[in-house]
């Protein structure tokens, strides 16, 4: 049976269990329960801390795991990212006071505050930087104004939080994260359970992607038609009983449905219709 590390809070856990749903497999719901079952499916799902979930995956007590890309390289577990899920975007980066710093090569010798110290750490690393970084849980712009730091490293997104403590991101993003999918390092990809895991996560993430759409058209727009619906192969073209026109269907991706339609309808396409798609192997 195949054991799976899933996030059990945060802002990880939802958008998780919603993907796991839409891929067929059972979901808990009693949010107390830590080990879940899927014997229909052969999947026996575990319910950890999303720090936590690439130490257990890493050490080799689990096959795979969910989790962050920023949480999988800050543990340094001996685990590696398969494949990316879509959700929980994130970008990491560094920031303080106006005129502190504009990069960080120009943090030699200051304190840098994060949630996330390993991270960081070979950031610093990385680029030659000897800099002391101190661990903080949460609420690391105040770190500055304590005195604890000169500089903080920590999610940005509209960069509203930072601005209102009376700082400023500086250089380059240090990480850009999201959900991903893990396993332990070197562990063989042939696992027939796995790559059924990993063709239904796949198969979700095209399904998000994409919707069905058909329409009718006369033949000689087809080849123009087709040019702007090509599908991931190929469209199924079909004759309709009307005599000089076919059926056309394809898979196109969601924001570019109605554009589209717009434009077939304008070369002379009728009875266009899209259709959400809930599965799907390729």
């Amino acid at each position: 049976m195949l054991r799976i590390a899933v996030p059990n809070k945060g802002s990880l856990s939802e958008p998780a269990a919603e993907m796991l749903h839409e891929a067929g497999y059972r979901q808990r719901k009693d949010r107390r329960e830590l080990v879940l079952v899927d014997s229909e499916n052969g999947v026996e799902f575990f319910f950890l801390r999303p720090r936590d979930i690439a130490v257990y995956v890493g050490s080799g007590r689990l096959d795979l795991g969910i989790t962050g890309r920023d949480l999988l390289l800050d543990s340094g577990s001996q685990a590696e990212e398969i494949m990316q899920l879509g959700f929980a975007a994130s970008t990491f980066h560094y920031a303080t006071r106006p005129g502190t710093a504009r990069g960080v090569a120009d943090l030699g010798g200051m304190t840098v505050a994060t949630s996330f110290p390993g991270l960081v750490t070979k950031h610093l690393a990385d680029h030659g930087v000897d800099a002391a970084v101190v661990h903080l849980d949460g609420a690391v712009e105040t770190a500055i104004e304590l005195g604890v730091a000169e500089v903080i490293a920590d999610v940005v997104e509209t960069g509203t939080t930072l601005r209102n403590a009376g700082l400023e991101v500086i250089g380059e993003p240090i990480l850009q994260s999201e959900a991903i999918v893990v396993r332990r390092t070197g562990e063989s990809a042939g696992d027939p359970k796995v790559q059924q895991f990993l063709r239904r996560m796949q198969g979700v993430l095209v399904a998000r992607r994409y919707v069905m759409m058909d329409y009718d058209i006369r033949g000689e727009h087809v080849e123009r038609a087709v040019a702007l619906t090509p599908g991931l192969q190929s469209p199924t073209v079909s004759p309709l009983h009307r005599e000089g026109w076919v059926a056309v269907r394809s898979m196109v991706p969601t924001r570019d449905a109605q554009r589209i339609m717009d434009e077939l309808y304008e070369l002379g396409a009728r009875a266009i219709l899209t259709t959400g798609i809930h599965a799907c192997r390729l």
